[in-house]
């Protein structure tokens, strides 16, 4: 990441090498970010290890905090139970939108559509408290 960033003179990247959940909840200011990006995360498919996953009712709730008002969050996954678990932890933060014709596609996302896997798309819309 910093390597392409440096090679496009990128001014607006942060890498930051630490845990995703707590650089969200912690970090980032309130109502700053425009669009958060979260594809392809590890599922960890076992119950005992669904502790272990990034997206959780706190990341989403984190995530919402840090989203600027109408601010977008994209998620992809191949892994359709942890699909059909963020759809159901993020229904009272988020609006689903129509997903874009120009997603992004990742070098994982290939491999897996070149298997004939089914990816999944979410692209949500904050909702903002009436003021």
């Amino acid at each position: 990441v910093c390597r392409k960033a440096a090679e496009r003179d990128l001014a607006n990247v942060r890498v930051w090498r630490m845990d995703t959940a707590y650089a969200v909840e912690h970090l980032l200011p309130p109502d700053k970010v425009a669009q958060f990006h979260f594809l392809f995360p590890d599922p960890w498919p076992k119950r005992r290890h669904h502790r272990r996953r990034t997206m959780t009712v706190e990341f989403a709730t984190a995530a919402h905090r840090a989203l600027e008002a109408e601010g977008l969050l994209h998620i992809a996954t191949d892994h359709t139970d942890y699909f059909q678990w963020i759809e159901r932890i993020t229904h009272s933060l988020f609006v689903p939108e129509p997903a874009p014709a120009s997603w992004p596609c990742t070098t994982f996302e290939k491999k897996f559509t070149d298997r004939g896997l089914t990816i999944h798309r979410l692209l949500l819309r904050k909702i903002s408290p009436v003021r």
